[in-house]
């Protein structure tokens, strides 16, 4: 199988929303749909008719606004019936302030301000994720490993031994940040060196923020995952 994965970009923070789907014409999984104005929605839309998909799931990796904001509007639009989360994030849904810095709590003043904020509740049909896990859905097998770190809810996805959803967890030769609520530095280094550096080479790094890599590359070159696996991350 080769997969159809396309990229929607959130005007505020970059975050990737991946769509990933078997094919053109199929069902897809939506990944992370972040901050627009007033949503993601019309962007996530376009892309979803270009190649005639229909949304089944959403999987959010973790529990940041910028990668739950549109989660609601999108199933409210298009029928998602599922939405896979991790318990430990799963309270973000409704208070998403409890994993926001100053910047984070500066930014949602500032949306509220200029364009109004929508209210912030659980969605429906949440899959709750406590511990690693595979399952198939829209015609895919997922393999979920939760990897604390930059939240303690962070989840990665391996999709069809093919690519892997990383969020936050691990980007272009970097991590996400480990410095906000609920982030933890040793966390993360036990993450990269037991979940991420143990991961498949071939496979197609899809994270939540900037450009896609290869597992090979990350590590090889990633600094934080050298630095994990010497123990030396904190």
């Amino acid at each position: 199988m080769s997969l159809l994965v396309e990229r929607v970009v959130a005007k505020f923070f970059g975050t990737n929303c991946w769509i990933i789907a078997p094919k053109q014409g199929s069902e897809c999984i939506v990944v992370d749909p972040g901050i627009g104005i007033p949503n993601l929605v019309t962007d996530i839309r376009e892309c979803l008719s270009s190649f005639n998909l229909k949304p089944v799931a959403i999987f959010v990796t973790h529990g940041h606004l910028d990668h739950i904001f549109s989660v609601l509007p999108l199933q409210d639009d298009c029928g998602v019936d599922e939405v896979i989360i991790h318990k430990s994030d799963r309270d973000l849904f409704s208070k998403p302030e409890r994993g926001l810095g100053a910047n984070g709590l500066a930014l949602m003043k500032d949306l509220g301000s200029q364009f109004g904020l929508p209210n912030f509740v659980e969605p429906n049909g949440i899959r709750e994720i406590t511990e690693d896990a595979s399952f198939t859905i829209a015609g895919m097998k997922f393999e979920l490993a939760h990897t604390p770190g930059h939240t303690p809810g962070s989840l990665i996805a391996t999709i069809e031994n093919e690519c892997v959803v990383t969020g936050d967890t691990l980007f272009r030769g970097a991590i996400g940040r480990t410095d906000l609520p609920r982030g933890s530095i040793s966390d993360m280094e036990l993450t990269l060196r037991e979940k991420i550096s143990t991961l498949p080479g071939h496979l197609e790094v899809l994270p939540g923020h900037g450009e896609k890599s290869r597992m090979e590359d990350e590590i090889r070159n990633n600094p934080y995952i050298k630095a994990a696996l010497e123990g030396r991350l904190q």
